[in-house]
């Protein structure tokens, strides 16, 4: 894995990655890649580029409100956001990735979900999959 991305001790909080290199992990261009049922590693952007996912900082910087998958329309609960419920289950972490620019990925450590839950979003005028993230 590159510089070893999933060992949160050699990779530094902050650090900044190619998309060439965040690939080797999330090979996917949608933020949630998941196999198998299983989540692997999270995108974001904090919806500066993508408003119809307007993840947050929670309380503090060691949570995050993330939004499911979907872009139009209620979201659907498929294989991505039930990935993102199966992982309160297993109380895994994976990694998580913010865009900054083309090409320009920083990582902001490993993650757990802690909570999920439907909910209308008056603001985009929809149901969205809203998860509930807590740094390692």
């Amino acid at each position: 894995m590159i510089g070893g991305i999933t060992n949160s001790n050699t990779v530094l909080f902050g650090q900044v990655f190619t998309w060439a290199e965040v690939s080797e992990i999330h090979r996917v261009r949608n933020g949630i890649y998941h196999r198998g049922g299983r989540l692997i590693s999270l995108l974001t952007d904090f919806g500066r580029i993508n408003p119809c996912y307007p993840d947050f900082h929670g309380r503090t910087a060691n949570e995050i409100h993330y939004t499911g998958f979907g872009r139009r329309g209620d979201q659907k609960l498929n294989a991505s956001n039930q990935a993102l419920l199966n992982a309160i289950e297993s109380g895994h972490s994976v990694p998580l990735f913010n865009k900054l620019a083309v090409g320009r990925w920083e990582f902001q450590g490993h993650w757990v979900v802690t909570a999920g839950e439907y909910v209308f979003d008056e603001k985009q005028n929809r149901m969205l999959w809203k998860f509930t993230l807590v740094r390692e």
